[in-house]
């Protein structure tokens, strides 16, 4: 275990640390895990921005094809000629908006920030397992950031190939602009992004197995710690395969290899590639990308459990189905990557082993919607922010969750793969429940994090804005993919059976635009409230878990004196004969409880 007492020779060395610290071993290359996870908070929260504003700029080519717009010109200049957008530059922009948001947003910006945050003090650590590692890990994906945003500077323009950049078109450099230099640099940022995956998964997986604090036995862990826990064993055991994926394309780019290529014709000239595959492409990509969507939702999943539980004031129903149903669908994860290619030619038969499978993983998926709603029901609920977002994303999940039983069938598939329909699916079930978990886990511990409290006024306009504009983009989305309407065309007009479509694809642009104005309430509370926001108290939430039982004031070792000694689990809310409604995992078993519980 941790240091669970804290020796005159640590608390020296902490004293000493403390003083000695300049602004770059503090802010920059902090080892401090609380100021890793505000790092990784910012980055994402910028990168997000970029991503959002990408999003802004095609849905205004989506709604209005050929109409020209100043904005357009000012942030795209010779690939928007007087304001119209240049096809190529749509697709790049798919692409990047893409990667941005699946990458550097939901998984580094949530997993970094609240992994980091999280762990240590929730399972009573003094920091994590490697504070170096830790550093590295940040400092990676910081590189990655920087390298994703360079490749949109470049000349031939950024890479354009969708963000599963799919061979030949990311594998041949003379292919189209956005296959050029553009598409090496997305390929290395990626490298650089999943070093930085590993270190920190590796890190968060050690630290949670050996520095819990005395009593805090696995079956006591909140269900946040829970699913960052596995959501770090998914990373590690996925993300190579991408990084071998991405290794490959890089061979087949510049060493004229032929892993992905084979009998290819480009502007009349006959390649001599031969033997390669693109669908070896897609299934190690694939491989990442399914466990990749539940690497982006268990933390939000978690956030959830953790929120809802302590909001309604009752304990989280079915806490050990919840554990299950977290490894469930941890497992099940690695054996459902085939029902993204049902259109590649696969073997039938191999298609309906893959749908039984996505099928299945529907059970633990329900399993936590059901015990979300059991948590809810009856509850004393406080509708904070934090709440209001956890609540939005068990909506989220199930609206998004029902589309993925057609998407999942390989029958129903079909008919609507690389339509609009798989766009809505995947960005309401994936996208906005990860998104809302992130707000709600912002909202909730914006105290530990900045030692204040954000604005709870502006915290209900920006869900209520957030939430209206995200169904008005998303939900019309699954109308114009049952029509037809094919994904990454960057203008309907010369196919005349979507004309009636037009305005539909209006519709959700407005709403795009207001759910992007709205977003300007989150970013003013936040870094208002982190400079100028009430002070926090030290249990704002009157919160049962071992974060809260540490100094508001950030200090290096976390608790001040011993690492407190955990006595029961971490969701004893409106207990019976508890002079409150909430009892501390810290709180020692009464002789009737003892006698009740024998764990």
């Amino acid at each position: 275990m941790a240091n669970d007492v804290l020796t005159p020779e640590v608390a020296h060395h902490t004293e000493h640390h403390h003083h000695k610290e300049t602004f770059w071993t503090k802010y920059v290359f902090s080892m401090d895990h609380k100021m890793i996870a505000r790092q990784f908070l910012i980055t994402g929260i910028v990168m997000g921005t970029i991503g959002m504003l990408m999003s802004i700029l095609f849905r205004l080519q989506l709604a209005w094809p050929e109409q020209p717009f100043p904005i357009l010109k000012f942030f795209l200049g010779k690939w928007a000629s007087e304001g119209v957008m240049d096809p190529s530059m749509y697709l790049a922009l798919v692409t990047i908006h893409g990667t941005i948001m699946v990458f550097f947003v939901l998984t580094a910006g949530l997993s970094g920030t609240f992994s980091n945050l999280l762990i240590p003090l929730q399972i009573g650590a003094r920091d994590m397992a490697s504070g170096f590692l830790n550093m590295l890990s940040y400092w990676f994906f910081f590189a990655s950031s920087l390298v994703m945003v360079i490749s949109l500077f470049v000349p031939d323009g950024p890479a354009a190939a969708g963000w599963t950049v799919y061979p030949p078109l990311s594998a041949l450099p003379q292919a189209m602009p956005g296959s050029g230099t553009g598409m090496t640099l997305w390929l290395v940022s990626m490298t650089l992004f999943i070093v930085s995956s590993l270190l920190g998964g590796i890190n968060y997986i050690v630290t949670v197995l050996n520095m819990r604090t005395k009593g805090m036995s696995m079956t006591r862990l909140p269900l946040t710690i829970w699913a960052f826990f596995v959501t770090a064993i998914l990373g590690v055991l996925s993300f190579p395969v991408l990084l071998s994926a991405a290794l490959l394309l890089l061979f087949d780019r510049s060493l004229g290899t032929s892993f992905y290529l084979s009998d290819i014709m480009i502007q009349g000239e006959v390649l001599s590639n031969t033997g390669g595959s693109p669908i070896l492409y897609e299934h190690l990509f694939w491989f990442l990308g399914h466990p990749e969507v539940y690497i982006i939702l268990l933390p939000a999943l978690g956030i959830t459990s953790e929120v809802i539980s302590t909001m309604s004031r009752k304990p989280i129903f079915g806490y050990r189905a919840m554990v299950g149903s977290i490894l469930a669908i941890a497992f099940l994860s690695f054996i459902v990557w085939g029902h993204h290619m049902f259109v590649t030619g696969m073997n039938p038969f191999l298609g309906s082993v893959f749908t039984f499978t996505t099928l299945l993983i529907a059970i633990p998926s329900a399993v936590k919607a059901f015990n979300y709603l059991t948590t809810l029901w009856k509850g004393n609920l406080q509708f904070s922010p934090a709440m209001l977002f956890s609540i939005g994303l068990v909506s989220t999940f199930i609206t998004g969750g029902l589309t993925g039983i057609i998407l999942g069938n390989s029958a129903l598939d079909i008919n609507v793969h690389d339509t609009y329909f798989v766009v809505a699916h995947f960005h309401i079930v994936m996208g906005l429940s990860a998104i809302f978990g992130m707000f709600a886990g912002i909202y909730h511990w914006f105290p530990k994090l900045f030692t204040r409290m954000m604005n709870r006024k502006l915290g209900y306009w920006h869900f209520w804005l957030t939430f209206i504009s995200a169904y008005g983009v998303f939900f019309p989305m699954h109308f114009l993919g049952m029509s037809g309407l094919p994904r990454r065309y960057y203008t309907n007009t010369a196919f005349p059976m979507f004309d009636n479509l037009a305005d539909i694809n209006v519709v959700i642009s407005v709403f795009a635009i207001a759910g992007g104005i709205a977003q300007l309430i989150f970013f003013y509370n936040f870094i208002y409230s982190a400079f100028r926001g009430p002070k926090a108290p030290q249990n704002p939430w009157k919160s049962n878990t071992l974060e809260w039982t540490t100094p508001v004031e950030h200090i290096h070792g976390n608790w001040p004196g011993e690492i407190p000694t955990v006595h029961r689990w971490a969701y004893d809310y409106s207990k019976p004969g508890a002079p409150e409604d909430f009892v501390p995992q810290t709180v020692p078993l009464s002789d009737e409880e003892k006698n009740t519980f024998h764990n």
